[in-house]
């Protein structure tokens, strides 16, 4: 079985949101097994026998002299929010595609500032869509501890804005 065959196989098994798959032929063995969760992210054992080739490649490491495991793990394109105790806070994400902007114009004050109290119904910025712009307001109260866009920036789907201390 060919790399790329068995490339094809975990992005299948993926897509399809099966939980194990298992292949077996007399010269390679294939356990592909996802996690129960909304993103599966499949694990690959591929034992082949000592005569066989090995295939290594970037993904793949090197477990024992008979077993390469590969994994694939997704990739982030946003950047974590810091592990400095900011689990207590709230995020207020994007609703939507577009470009941020923390005032309705240039010359125009921000919605708000770090240390600001919001409410459920003030606007906190605007995201601009296909030449709309869209106020976006805050739906829970609370104090603004941290911006983490920078104004007219884009921001995608789901993409946290601003951090919120509720207490």
């Amino acid at each position: 079985m060919k790399l790329t065959e068995i490339q094809d196989l975990i992005k299948f098994v993926a897509k399809s949101g099966v939980s194990e798959v298992e292949l077996e032929t007399k010269e390679i063995k294939i356990v592909i097994k996802t996690p129960a969760s909304k993103k599966p992210e499949p694990a690959v054992v591929v034992q082949a026998p000592v005569a066989a080739p090995q295939i290594t490649t970037a993904p793949a490491q090197v477990v024992a002299p008979q077993t390469a495991v590969v994994q694939q793990t997704p990739v982030s394109h946003t950047p974590e929010a810091p592990a400095n105790d900011d689990s207590k806070y709230i995020t207020i994400k994007s609703p939507m595609i577009g470009t941020f902007y923390r005032s309705s114009g240039p010359d125009k004050p921000v919605f708000v500032n770090i240390g600001d109290e919001v409410i459920p119904g003030k606007t906190v910025c605007i995201i601009e869509a296909m030449k709309l712009f869209n106020e976006i307001e805050s739906d829970i109260k609370g104090k603004i501890v941290k911006v983490l866009v920078n104004d007219a920036s884009p921001v995608e789907y789901d993409q946290p804005l601003f951090l919120v201390d509720p207490s």
